[in-house]
């Protein structure tokens, strides 16, 4: 059965190495039946904040609706970003706080603590970059991944929920990102 993927690339910066990321799972995944999309964030013209939080509704720009739209028809999510200071770019963050709203992604339960996940059958692959030493990592635990692994995609139903991680960029070679591509591209033609 032929699987839609949806890669949505985080990086603002259109000649980073996210793209050629995105570049290269989309080229695996195309070398196979799937279907792909891609959100660009960086290409979206939308308010990154939630200006009232909860209390009241912020109007979504369409864009914005058209990435809901997207992410309820995927069967696969694949999400790519850098990681800076222990978390993702300020657009992306936005994104997910505008789109991934009660009613949408996830539906709270009256006079309950629970709540419903409307994101179920769906799986996704975080690949994220970074230039933190591995000691670092140890430290700190990966909180951008498990961010979004725990408490965005995981609380909305996402499961299975893979990380990949890319780094440390700043110090690799030509030779060490051909390797890191190509083994983003062998993902995606295994459509996971």
């Amino acid at each position: 059965m032929s699987k839609t993927i949806l890669i949505i690339n985080g990086h603002p910066d259109e000649l980073s190495f996210c793209s050629a990321l995105s570049e290269a799972y989309k080229k695996g995944a195309l070398s196979t039946t799937a279907t792909v999309k891609e959100i660009n964030i960086r290409e979206l013209e939308f308010k990154i904040n939630l200006e009232f939080g909860y209390r009241k509704r912020t109007d979504l720009e369409p864009c914005l609706i058209q990435a809901q739209k997207d992410i309820f028809e995927a069967d696969h999510l694949v999400i790519i970003h850098p990681v800076w200071w222990g978390s993702m770019p300020a657009i992306m963050k936005g994104f997910f706080d505008r789109i991934f709203l009660p009613g949408f992604f996830f539906k709270k339960i009256p006079n309950s603590k629970r709540w419903e996940k409307l994101l179920l059958n769906k799986s996704a692959r975080i690949i994220y970059t970074l230039d933190t030493p591995r000691l670092l990592w140890w430290i700190v635990g990966r909180p951008s991944y498990h961010a979004l692994k725990y408490v965005t995609l995981g609380y909305c139903g996402v499961k299975p929920i893979k990380g990949t991680p890319i780094g440390i960029i700043r110090l690799s070679t030509e030779e060490q990102r051909k390797r890191w591509l190509k083994k983003i591209e062998k993902l995606g033609s295994k459509n996971i």
